[in-house]
């Protein structure tokens, strides 16, 4: 179990300072590649609808704070569900701090979500009652089922039973590797036709999930950026948003917030 110090380092002293000309010089060159990502950002996008879908054939059943739903049912009468796979098992006292980065930029997305014709889930592999608990505790409003009585994590390969976990190796992000939990972050896309037909459209793992982190993006942007270079878990600075100490920001943190002790 991973129980390092998350460490912050200072800006290096030795940094160029230039006149505003030069400044300007080298931004307007940053710019240029900027413009660069941001068209192949596009071109990815546009290859990305233009997947082929896979039909959804199994009748999968979730426990929601409504009473028991199905797949179909947690599209809400829209046509498009996006599903974040939370790591919660069950037994953990609480969810993945990094899942929770991801889900605190939930609630603020949803209503626009909404008008785009989407639905944002987040669905676990802990029993509903533990969801609750910490959703309280949390103070998030997204929609948030339990699979415990269902094969959908193992099926989007996000759940491992203890028999995978012992041979070493897991079927994560599309391929055999090394895990160190028996629960795994993800995202899935589905769609639902005029017929009631559901289709598996898309999924994303590992460093794909960045997707639903904001916070990053504007992170990023920052002469620190991330400031995860030299720690082996890139995101072991996280914590659950009520368990940041408040007094000492900025500085190295206590413990560890990786997503392997989210269940301690």
């Amino acid at each position: 179990m991973n129980t390092s110090v998350a460490k912050t380092r200072p800006l290096p002293l030795n940094h160029p300072v230039v006149s505003s000309d030069r400044w300007l010089s080298a931004r307007k060159t940053l710019l240029a590649r900027e413009k660069e990502l941001t068209h192949l950002h596009d071109q990815i996008a546009r290859e990305r609808r233009e997947l082929p879908w896979e039909r959804v054939e199994k009748n999968y059943v979730f426990d929601t704070p409504e009473g028991r739903r199905t797949l179909s049912e947690l599209f809400e009468g829209r046509r498009q569900l996006l599903v974040q796979h939370f790591m919660f098992g069950p037994g953990w006292e609480q969810g993945c701090p990094s899942c929770s980065f991801m889900a605190d930029h939930s609630d603020g997305m949803n209503v626009h979500l909404a008008h785009r014709d989407i639905t944002l889930v987040a669905i676990s592999h802990a029993p509903l009652v533990d969801i609750e608990r910490f959703r309280q505790r949390m103070g998030w409003q997204f929609g948030w089922v339990s699979s415990h009585d269902s094969d959908f994590n193992q099926d989007f390969h996000v759940s491992f039973t203890p028999e995978e976990m012992a041979k070493g190796e897991v079927y994560y992000n599309y391929g055999m590797q090394s895990f160190p939990a028996e629960e795994a972050p993800g995202i899935s896309v589905f769609y639902k036709d005029d017929a009631g037909e559901i289709f598996h459209t898309y999924s994303t793992y590992g460093r794909g999930v960045e997707v639903m982190i904001g916070a990053y993006n504007l992170i990023d942007l920052t002469p620190k950026g991330r400031d995860e270079n030299d720690v082996p878990n890139k995101m072991e600075w996280v914590r659950h948003h009520d368990r940041y100490d408040t007094d000492s920001i900025g500085k190295p943190a206590s413990t560890a917030g990786s997503c392997c002790d989210a269940h301690v």
